[in-house]
Parts: structure tokens; sequence; C-alpha cells
């Protein structure tokens, strides 16, 4: 990582506390998509946002300028650091009245970089990655082709960490106009951004999961293995980005913040006693993850449309889950989610069949979405007693008896046994860590050879449901 770069001040800002920063690594064609979805958003913004970008060269904005000039007339202000090629300065988005340009010296560690900072009333979003040295790229080198390039950041919606990382840019820019920097502080404290409403995270994440599988398909690579290489990156940026949704919208949640990572942490322990396989494992957690996320739970059914709710016999990879594609592979090879999704879609089916959408009944509701609809509810009748006067064996017995109630009705007779199980092993003092996910790790999610899934984070590790 450079010295004095960017990147640099914001993981050493993080290093001691309890949410270091860790990056993640992308290929110059994902973070295109990822500009691209965020800057679409601009278009579609009537807060007027102040936007903050870093293009390495100038050459690199010369080749956005035009769509530039289209997010200039819906932004407060724009600041572009580069540094300066030929005629990026006559350009004529470059001469309109909110746009500025930053010519950065060649020498300074911001023209390494690749920066889009979004502040806006509504929102907050920013990509902020830096090249890899020569040394980083190994004996291969650096590639042949651009869009095999790679970068070490991040992306997220987080306002306090696109606040933040904002400051670091204008303290930049300081050094090289300082009343630009004065003027954009003054319009960066003018903003209090909200933290993203779910129908904003919908519509965003939605957009950069169309860029990355529209980049997927007109990736020309000319080999296989490298061809691959991208298409995981892919991949794996798709499931990032429901996983920061996700987590955006538990945060906004103030009656129930840690949901997804409580309900991750039953399911798996259900699945454990089940003793399920570890590539279903692996896909029931992520779809606790992002359970409560609304395009995902609304997905269109290839049940719903089926002449036959049976499980297929013809399809040995996936024994105990719903009929997706005849030999569909596990999560590491999934395309655009679609396993995951349907577990998550098919959690409001009922037992005994008067539930939605597919109107499936008993074994026919896959597995894994009968064990996520139930320690879902279970996790929220928890939490809604969690500030009564009950004590913890109190309320668990309740959370329990509730599900009970419902038992052979809404909820498979046998997974309520199971959860008596463990709610006996909770009462006698069994604890249940609770890790929060490492997103921009996300690749572990596809890869079994990773056993990054593992590891606990003594940071974020806390036991749930004990005294």
């Amino acid at each position: 990582m450079l010295k004095d770069s960017l990147l640099e001040q914001l993981q050493l800002a993080h290093r001691n506390t309890n949410r270091p920063i860790r990056f993640g690594v992308y290929y110059k064609n994902t973070l295109i998509a990822l500009c691209h979805a965020l800057e679409d958003q601009i278009l579609q913004d009537v807060s007027s946002p102040l936007v903050i970008t870093a293009f390495q060269q100038g050459k690199w904005y010369l080749q956005e300028a035009e769509r530039y000039a289209d997010i200039a007339k819906k932004s407060r202000q724009i600041a572009i650091m580069a540094a300066p090629d030929t005629g990026w300065t006559q350009h004529p988005t470059s001469l309109l009245p909110n746009v500025n340009l930053v010519p950065l010296d060649p020498d300074d560690p911001v023209a390494q970089e690749w920066h889009l900072i979004i502040l806006s009333p509504e929102y907050t979003a920013m990509v902020i990655c830096q090249e890899l040295s020569e040394a980083d790229y190994g004996i291969s080198g650096r590639p042949g082709t651009d869009l095999e390039r790679k970068f070490y950041g991040l992306w997220t919606f987080e306002p306090e960490l696109v606040k933040e990382t904002a400051q670091l840019a204008i303290a930049r820019i300081q050094r090289y106009n300082p009343q630009l920097a004065a003027q954009l502080l003054a319009a960066q404290q003018a903003i209090q951004p909200k933290l993203a409403t779910p129908e904003f995270l919908s519509t965003v994440v939605s957009r950069v999961v169309d860029y990355l599988q529209t980049k997927q398909i007109n990736i020309p690579v000319p080999t296989t293995t490298r061809y691959q290489a991208l298409e995981r990156n892919l991949v794996s940026n798709e499931i990032q980005a429901f996983l920061r949704m996700a987590q955006i919208m538990d945060a906004a949640d103030t009656t129930n913040p840690t949901a997804a990572a409580e309900v991750v942490v039953l399911a798996e322990t259900i699945a454990q006693l089940l003793d399920l396989p570890a590539w279903q494992m692996k896909r029931l957690r992520l779809a606790s993850l992002l359970h409560r996320i609304d395009p995902l739970q609304r997905v269109e059914s290839v049940l719903a449309s089926s002449t036959s709710h049976r499980y297929r016999e013809d399809a040995p990879s996936c024994p105990l889950t719903c009929p997706l594609i005849p030999g569909v592979q596990v999560l590491r090879t999934m395309p655009k989610l679609r396993a995951v999704a349907q577990i998550i879609t098919h959690q409001s089916e009922w037992w005994d069949g008067s539930g939605e959408p597919a109107g499936l009944a008993g074994d026919e509701i896959p597995l894994e979405s009968r064990i996520l609809a139930l320690v879902a509810y279970f996790q929220s009748c928890v939490n809604q007693k969690k500030n009564s006067r009950l004590s913890q064996q109190e309320i668990l017995s309740q959370a329990l008896e509730e599900c009970r109630q419902q038992q052979a009705r809404r909820f498979d007779p046998k997974l309520v046994d199971t959860l008596a199980l463990l709610v006996m092993g909770l009462q006698q003092g069994l604890e249940l860590p609770q890790i929060t996910p490492k997103v921009s790790t996300g690749m572990w999610l596809l890869d079994p050879r990773l056993d990054s899934e593992g590891k606990t984070d003594t940071n974020a590790k806390k036991n749930l449901y004990t005294g």
C-alpha cells in the first residue's frame, strides 16, 4: 500500500479500533461496473450531492467526461483529482462552473488511486481503491489487458466511513487548491446524510448487479482460466452488493439491529444438529444473512411455474433442496445468487401448504427455507421480549412455545423438535458465538478451499442468548 495514500490513511485510522478496514481485490471491469451504477444513481438524484473523484490520470477522466457533464447537472459540486494529461483542462465538462479539476503531482500516491465519493442528504456511497504494485502482481507481472488490472480497496454505503474518507480527500485537495478545499468542506458540512432507506438500497444494489452481469457477459479475455478469475470476482461482488444492503437494513432497524447475524448462528446450529453437508450449510448461511432483503424475497420462483412441486430425483447435487436447475452446483459456482434467492423466496411457505409464493407443503418446501423460516421467527420472538422483566430462560421458553403453537401448521414439526433441543442447550449454558461477516473477504462463500468462515474475529464475537 502506497505511503501517504488515502487508502493507507483510512487503514491507519482504523487499525487499532473495533472496526478495522478490510480491503478486497477488484478487477478493473468490476470497478467500472460499480462506479457506473453509483453514478447512475446521481443522475436520478434530486438532492444535489457532493461528488469527489480520483481518476489516476487525466486520460481516464477524458473517457468519462461526457458522462460527467450529465452528472454535473445533478450535482452540487464535483472535484476531480488526477495526474493531468494534454487536453483534460480544455474539455467542455471541465469548464462547467460546478466542476473543479485538481491536477495531482505524478508522485502523489493519490495519482495511483481510483475513488468515487458521493455525499447526498439522502444517502452516501463510495468506491475507494488503489492499483496493485508490481510486487503485488507477483511473478506473472502486470497484466497484458487493461480489464485484468487489479485494485485493492472497498466500496460501501456507510455514512460515517464515507464522510471520513471525504474529509481525507478534501485535506489532500487542500495541498493543491486551498480555496476549493474550503468550498468542499463547507458543502460537506452542509450535508447531513441519512441512513439509506431499504427502497433506495434495493434500487442501487439491483443496478450494481445488473452492471456486474453485463460486464461479466462482455469480457474480452483470451483464456478460459483468466475469464474464470474475472467471472468469480464479479460474482463475489454481486454477493457483496447484497451483503452490504443487508447490513445497512439491519442497522436501520433500531428494534432488531442484529437480526441477520443472530439468524445466521441459529440456522447454522440447527444445520449442525441435522448433520447437513458443508455446501448446504454455506448457502443456508448466506441466505440467513440476506433473508430480509425484499428483492430476493420476491424473486420469480421456478417452483411456482413447475408442473410438479416434488423434488427432482435427477439432481443428486441438490438433495433436500428446491429443484432450481437440473444438476445445479452449490453456492461456490452458483450464478447470480439464484439458489440463495430461492431459499429466501420459499421461507414464507407454510408446512400445511397455505403459504406463499408456490403453496408448497411439507417436504416440498426446500429444507433450508424451512430452517430459515423457523429460526427467523424464533429470533424475532426472542428479540421482542428482550426488554421485558423475564429471565433469559423464560424468554427462550416463551419464544419456543410460540413456535410450538404453529408446529405442523406453519413450521416443520421435526425442525421445531430440533429447535427445542437447541433451546434446552442454551438454557443449560450452551454459548453460540455471533460473528459479524467480513464482507470484503466474501470469496469464502464461493470457494471451499478458503477457510475464512472458520475463523473468529475476536472484536466481533459475542455470545447469543446467555444469561
